[in-house]
């Protein structure tokens, strides 16, 4: 029995990720390191959410048709449009592309997207009041359901003529996850990567929202590990290649402190009301750094 539960093939048997190939030409190795690292305390996640090629392949697929949203509300966002608006563009591009929002229904979520204004950090609702107005930043948070994987990602659109520190939080955030990747090494800790994208938006005197992070996804919306962007280099899980997870740091211009809408359960904005700003990609560790695979 190995560290997670599995048990391991016979050399000579078909290896446990499905590619076909005997263990002792496939995984056998790659195992014997997860089995020394767990026993010398690190933290490994279990084999069963390192994504196959073939896993792989289907989250690409995915991840074309939510990259497609994003692309379709880039061209078409502007002042005068609604949140709503988008939400039903975003209905109607997946509903013709063979795809769902795995936002909807998620956890009662009632729409099919997010849609996060200025002061709001995340899980704005779409709505036929909030309409764009010129110097407005907007947060457009997309997930979708592809043949039974997940893709996740998101963008900030700056409407018209946007306050020059509103968007340099815009662009330092981005830079943030830009570092982020810079930092995503196979069989180092994620709190490395963490570390990287916490310490570019401290240096340009923003915070990091605490509570909320990444996280792994693929085969789930949702999947271990949480994903911090104020960790320490020595904290968290070991990236292994095949790991899947999302870098997207909650940056605000004033405190981190936040407030989640009493009424609703879901919408959170800043406690100062100050802007926010999030960027949001989904990658998968190789052997010799990172896949991006949604952005």
């Amino acid at each position: 029995m190995s560290y997670d539960g599995m048990t391991n093939p016979g050399r000579n048997d078909a290896c446990w990720c499905g590619s076909g190939r005997k263990y002792k030409k496939c995984h056998e190795q790659f195992d014997q390191r997860l089995e020394l690292l767990w026993s010398r305390g690190e933290e490994i996640l279990p084999r069963s959410l390192y994504k196959t090629p073939a896993d792989i392949e289907g989250i690409k697929a995915s991840a074309a048709v939510n990259m497609g949203v994003l692309d379709y509300v880039g061209e078409h966002i502007q002042a005068g449009v609604s949140t709503m608006d988008i939400n039903r563009w975003v209905e109607d591009y997946l509903a013709a592309h063979g795809a769902v929002s795995a936002d909807l229904n998620f956890e009662g979520y009632p729409y099919s997207v997010c849609t996060s204004i200025n002061d709001v950090v995340c899980h704005g609702f779409p709505n036929e009041k909030d309409v764009l107005k010129d110097g407005d930043i907007i947060n457009v948070d997309m997930s979708t359901i592809k043949d039974g994987y997940f893709s996740d990602s998101s963008r900030m659109y700056c409407i018209g003529d946007v306050d020059p520190e509103w968007r340099r939080l815009v662009d330092t955030c981005k830079a943030s996850v830009e570092a982020g990747l810079a930092a995503v090494r196979p069989w180092h800790r994620l709190g490395e990567m963490g570390d990287a994208v916490h310490r570019v938006n401290a240096e340009a005197g923003f915070s990091v929202v605490e509570v909320y992070g990444g996280h792994g996804i693929g085969k789930e919306f949702h999947e271990d590990p949480f994903v911090s962007f104020v960790s320490e280099p020595d904290e968290g899980p070991i990236m292994v290649p095949g790991m899947c997870f999302t870098i997207e740091p909650m940056v605000n211009m004033g405190g981190p402190d936040i407030t989640t809408d009493k009424d609703n359960g879901w919408i959170v904005r800043t406690a100062d009301h100050t802007p926010s700003a999030q960027w949001e990609v989904q990658l998968v560790v190789t052997e010799t750094g990172y896949e991006l695979l949604s952005w």
